[in-house]
């Protein structure tokens, strides 16, 4: 065997010096395993776009060597885009029931579910995925049935964590695995793959049991109608919240699709436990007292079609807020949705709600996930890795967990902080970061996928910005002369009635640009529709400032 064949790689599809869409890829010999296959949304500046999914250049190239597709929980960011990359790749599906659950939803939506294999794991399994051994280790997050990933392979042991933290009081009872992460640092670990969303936080994250007492508190105080928003995922604070509500004698109602999916699964699968009858539909909210019901609903993001965001603009249909209802945002915005997130709260006010908005950490209504920097430290000193690559996080996340990793041992040369597309290579217990994938972003549009690219979005940039000029001209087929027009339509980039003046300047100025094409004999079409879009943007910009697209049509009669 030569060396590229016994050569342990580490791949970073997605996740790295971002937030979101995490996926990764080990790789030994002649053997791939896939590691999570999450989206992230777009920002502001993605006109158009619902979602974005990990190129799999890589993937598509091997895919006769792919064993896998091991998933670490059910987080958008870890399972978001496996719908769209299935159909264009197949492999089975590894993940916890609670995972399997969720991940099933996106495949029946898709009509992918009949055709993918999927496989239930828990902490205890042990996969033989060609020359790799699959290991697992129970960890917690904000959804249950989290796993860290080992991976032995003939070169050494790759460990993955997964999104954690360690919270030793757990709402659902389900404690990490420390004596299995202290045995793989026992038994040795080659190279550490760990999280970093919280790596410039100090501390430890409190646990869970730190909301439930406070959301219980508010609910006690509240006269009217609660209100609580968070991720439709986190199943334990949903769990919070109906016990909360159980104490306080008020009805539940969901609202927004991906909450009823949620759960609906969790439910199912026994994650959740809620009392028969305590459950209503929207419609029976107005039909009870205010202080009987809670309505719990996504949107705490400030997404603007969420639950949440229609309840305060007053345009869901079926349930209002009124003056002394009370309002709970039980998360902590995401960063770029800050501004999202307080138009809502603002909008909150104006209907009379109190709002308990803010960090978690003030008003006890949240608690991160993630590990902070103590808890970093600590998986780092069971693991004592040999090379640390830090992932999941924008490169100041990953910069402080290199210096966290530092701080307990582990050498500076062997700590790689790599972008999406880098290559790690171990051989022979020495690692090397030389080579690069096809990596970046694939745009989900409707049903299309990966075919709006960069010059379609500055197509949808100057329009937002800037607007259209339509010119339409009627030449004649066998002189290229004018017959009629033109015509110019505006759209977007002034109003035509009080434009008057401005249009004609311009219907005048194509016409002489036409006329001195007819001089010089030229009267091929992409020449005329040049010279067009070129004598027009100079004018419209000498006499506006502004950019508009312009699109000239020629019909020929």
């Amino acid at each position: 065997m030569n060396e590229a064949e016994n050569t342990l790689s580490i791949v970073a599809l997605g996740g790295v010096n971002e937030v979101g869409k995490n996926m990764y890829a080990v790789q030994y010999a002649d053997d791939i395993v896939v590691i999570d296959c999450g989206s992230k949304f777009p920002d502001e500046s993605l006109l158009g776009i619902d979602l974005i999914i990990p190129d799999i250049t890589y993937l598509q190239e091997n895919k006769e060597k792919i064993r896998a597709l091991v998933v670490t929980h059910g987080h958008e960011d870890h399972i978001g885009a496996i719908p769209y990359i299935l159909k264009q790749l197949k492999m089975p599906i590894y993940a916890t029931r609670l995972t399997l659950g969720l991940i099933e939803v996106k495949l029946k939506e898709h009509g992918l579910l009949r055709e993918t294999q999927l496989i239930t794991i828990d902490s205890d399994s042990s996969l033989e995925l060609g020359m790799t051994r699959l290991t697992f280790f129970k960890t917690n997050h904000s959804i249950p049935d989290c796993l860290g990933i080992a991976f032995h392979t003939p070169e050494g042991t790759v460990v993955h964590t997964g999104d954690f933290k360690f919270d030793l009081t757990p709402v659902n009872d389900q404690y990490p695995d420390i004596h299995k992460m202290a045995n793989l640092g026992k038994n040795g670990v080659l190279a550490l793959l760990s999280e970093s969303t919280n790596a410039e936080r100090p501390g430890f994250t409190p646990s869970e049991r730190f909301v439930g007492e406070h959301i219980e508190e508010a609910f006690n105080k509240a006269h009217g109608k609660v209100f609580i928003s968070t991720f439709a995922s986190n199943v334990h604070r949903v769990q919070q919240v109906v016990d909360a509500a159980i104490k306080t004698n008020r009805k539940l109602a969901l609202l927004g699709r991906s909450m009823v999916n949620v759960v609906s699964v969790a439910l199912e699968l026994g994650y959740l436990t809620i009392p028969d009858g305590m459950l209503i539909d929207a419609n029976e909210v107005n039909q009870m007292a205010p202080e009987r019901v809670a309505i719990l609903c996504t949107g705490s993001q400030g997404e603007p079609m969420a639950a949440l965001s229609r309840l305060s603009s007053s345009k869901y249909r079926q349930v209002e807020i009124v003056p002394g209802d009370t309002v709970i945002l039980s998360s902590s915005p995401i960063p770029g949705n800050e501004r999202n997130v307080a138009r809502i709260i603002d909008n909150l006010f104006l209907l009379g709600a109190k709002v308990i908005y803010g960090s978690g950490s003030v008003t006890g209504m949240h608690v991160s996930g993630h590990a902070s920097q103590e808890e970093l430290k600590l998986m780092l000193t069971l693991m004592k890795p040999k090379y640390f690559i830090p992932v999941h996080g924008e490169y100041r996340m990953l910069h402080q967990h290199r210096l966290l990793a530092e701080s307990v041992g582990v050498e500076q040369e062997n700590i790689f902080i790599v972008n999406n597309g880098d290559v790690v290579d171990i051989h022979n217990a020495v690692a090397r970061q030389t080579r690069k994938i096809p990596s970046g972003n694939i745009f989900v549009d409707g049903l299309g996928i990966g075919d709006v690219g960069n010059i379609v979005l500055r197509d949808r940039k100057q329009l937002s910005e800037e607007g259209m000029l339509i010119i339409v001209i009627h030449l004649s087929k066998t002189e290229g002369k004018i017959v009629s027009g033109p015509d110019t339509i505006s759209r977007g980039f002034v109003h035509a009635r009080h434009s008057e003046e401005l249009l004609h300047d311009v219907n005048q100025l194509v016409t002489t640009t036409v006329h001195n094409l007819e001089g010089t004999k030229v009267n091929q079409w992409k020449v005329i529709k040049k010279s067009v879009k070129e004598s027009v943007g100079k004018f419209l910009y000498t006499e506006t400032k502004r950019r508009p697209m312009i699109v000239p049509i020629i019909i020929e009669v």
